[in-house]
């Protein structure tokens, strides 16, 4: 199989389906209307729900979880659902906040998923920067993953997390081809930092996307919380201005097939 599926819940929340596999990004499942404490005076509401609910999502084999310690990447509901799958991947200090059976990467370290009878897959970490430059002590660790397993027509399947544009994100442009990249969004700000972004806006995306060169682009991290400042809408309009980038908006909710 060349192909996977796809089904965006809401924000970076993503179940990833193929060959028997079931990989899940980022749980959240928390009801919408929370206001979540990010730290250093920072805070969001939660505006959306997820379009399935942790019990209805199945058996998962993996959880990629970007970072544990902000809300809109892992929630109550979405924490309590981590026991129930088979790994948690993440950064090494997450898994040290997690224990269990998590595992830590560092950037370009890599782990291999396997299950008799089911393609290996191997998951290395890709930088992330979550925030300005020198933020990191205040913003905390958080990594992309690319997953490569044998059969894939376009290259690895790339989830950026949540990055600002920096050049530790552009390194995967040398190192990776990238068949699917799922990009987180948002163009994140808080009124305590001020112009200060936290994630990538579309305009970033693009830029980003053009140097990897994936064979196709899918946005999430982008709808359902208070502290995501640029509209879907704005969001869609950059990549439309980029007939080059090959992008695919899912429908929440919905599985989608795509290559890899």
């Amino acid at each position: 199989m060349t192909g996977v599926r796809l089904t965006h819940i809401g924000g970076p929340t993503v179940l990833i389906e193929f060959d028997g596999w079931r990989i899940l990004t980022d749980p959240t499942f928390d009801p919408a209307g929370r206001r979540y404490a990010f730290g250093w005076g920072t805070s969001s509401r939660k505006l959306t729900g997820p379009a399935l609910a942790a019990d209805a999502v199945g058996p998962i084999d993996a959880v990629l979880l970007s970072h544990d310690h902000h809300g809109d990447n892992l929630d109550d509901a979405g924490r309590k659902l981590l026991p129930s799958a088979r790994t948690v991947i993440t950064t090494e200090s997450g898994a040290a906040r997690l224990g269990g059976h998590a595992v830590g990467l560092t950037p370009w370290s890599s782990t291999r998923l396997v299950r008799p009878g089911l393609p290996a897959i191997d998951v290395s970490a890709t930088p992330c920067r979550h925030g300005p430059p020198l933020s990191g002590p205040i913003v905390g660790e958080a990594t992309g993953f690319a997953l490569a397993w044998e059969g894939q027509r376009h290259g690895a399947l790339w989830i950026t997390g949540d990055t600002v544009l920096y050049g530790g994100v552009r390194e995967v442009a040398g190192r990776l081809p990238v068949g699917l990249a799922l990009v987180h969004l948002g163009g994140v700000r808080f009124p305590v930092t001020g112009p200060v972004r936290y994630t990538m806006t579309a305009r970033e995306a693009v830029e980003l996307c053009r140097a990897v060169r994936p064979h196709t682009v899918v946005p999430v991290h982008y709808e359902g919380w208070q502290h995501f400042r640029q509209p879907p809408s704005n969001a869609r309009r950059a990549f439309d201005r980029a007939p080059d980038v090959p992008v695919r908006w899912l429908d929440i909710g919905a599985p989608t097939d795509l290559e890899t």
